[in-house]
This record gives C-alpha cells, structure tokens and sequence, in this order.
C-alpha cells in the first residue's frame, strides 16, 4: 500500500489492525475523564528513593531533593514470558 492510498483508522468503529489478523487496537487512555487512577504514575527518586506522583504533562523532578532522575516502579501484575 501507497502513502497516498492509506486511510487514518477512525475512533468511532472497531478495525483491526493488520489486514483482519484479529488483532484490535487498545483504547487511547483518557486522563481527563476523571477515572480511578486519575492517570497518576509513581516513580522513584535516583537519589533519595522517594516515591514521587507524576501527572502527565509534570515536570520531571523529584519534590523532596529536586533531582531529576527517576526510575519507573515495578508492576504489581504478574509478567509471563514463553521460552523456547
């Protein structure tokens, strides 16, 4: 397929993604509806381990000692890989 003859997928019906594979692409995260999350992430301070929320569009930068290296938490979900 061209770049002139490809078509931007819209929102209001369910296509799948690769020519009828099966596979649907997930839902955009809405932030602004006001969900239980409230689109808050949590993430470690490199340089005091301090637990720190970042909202989206928040500066990057710890609240307790200003630095701005943090690393991402691990997930609470269970993560499975399939080895061969």
């Amino acid at each position: 397929m061209s770049r002139e003859q490809y078509q931007v997928p819209t929102t209001g019906t369910s296509q799948t993604v690769g020519g009828g594979s099966g596979y649907s692409a997930p839902a955009p995260r809405d932030y602004a509806a006001g969900d239980a999350s409230g689109g808050v992430m949590y993430y470690m301070c490199g340089d005091c381990a301090v637990r720190v929320p970042l909202e989206k569009g928040a500066p990057i930068r710890c609240q307790k000692c200003g630095a701005r290296v943090l690393y991402k938490e691990r997930t609470k979900r269970m993560v499975q890989f399939e080895a061969r």
